[in-house]
């Protein structure tokens, strides 16, 4: 059965909502999020985000330490009584990073989904006053976004987090989105692509 969000949780996804814009958008044409929580029917695709002007981010994007950051992951798991994700490629660990989940009333939905939709720089707006929030360390979803499922309106995915909630890692405290370190985020980024398939589960 599909995850029903209230129309509440329809109008807001982290931090009251996540609302993108980026010229650096992917948006699979034919590829569409498989869930189980829907019998394995497609879950509609997202609609075209309109461009917007580049805003660069505010500070220079941290180069990952990790050895592998740059393979590429046959699958990614997120596990979520672990409060963390694991890439892989085939039956090796290439990187695991702690995330926050959703918290009770918004948790993260589980299930077999896919990436759908990548975004370098992405630009936050505030559901409540249409302010728009520029791609930053600091702000509020970082500099990448990772989106995984969608229910056509409202999509969730993994996100930067500013350093400030980091201390949120390891916790169940998002609106249903997965947070993660900016360097984090950015390296698992470089390891996934459209069509990647995402795992979530409650344990290993």
């Amino acid at each position: 059965m599909q995850k029903q969000f209230s129309p509440l949780a329809r109008f807001a996804l982290w931090l009251g909502g996540v609302s993108l814009t980026a010229t650096s958008l992917v948006i699979p044409s034919t590829v569409q999020a498989q869930s189980s929580l829907n019998g394995g029917s497609a879950i509609p695709p997202l609609k075209p985000i309109p461009e917007s002007t580049y805003i660069p981010p505010a500070a220079p994007v941290s180069t990952p330490t990790n050895p592998d950051s740059q393979a590429l992951a046959t699958h990614i798991v997120l596990v979520l009584g672990e409060r963390r994700v694991y890439a892989y490629q085939n039956d090796k660990v290439l990187a695991s990073y702690p995330v926050a989940v959703g918290k009770k009333g918004w948790e993260t939905p589980q299930g077999n989904f896919q990436v759908i939709q990548m975004v370098e720089n992405p630009v936050w707006e505030n559901p409540w006053n249409g302010k728009k929030v520029a791609a930053s360390l600091d702000g509020p979803i970082g500099i990448r976004w990772i989106g995984f499922w969608s229910d056509g309106k409202n999509t969730i995915g993994f996100h930067g987090t500013p350093k400030k909630h980091e201390h949120f890692l390891g916790t169940a405290a998002s609106h249903g989105c997965v947070r993660m370190r900016n360097q984090d985020v950015v390296a698992l980024f470089g390891m996934v692509q459209n069509g990647t398939p995402v795992r979530v589960v409650q344990k290993k």
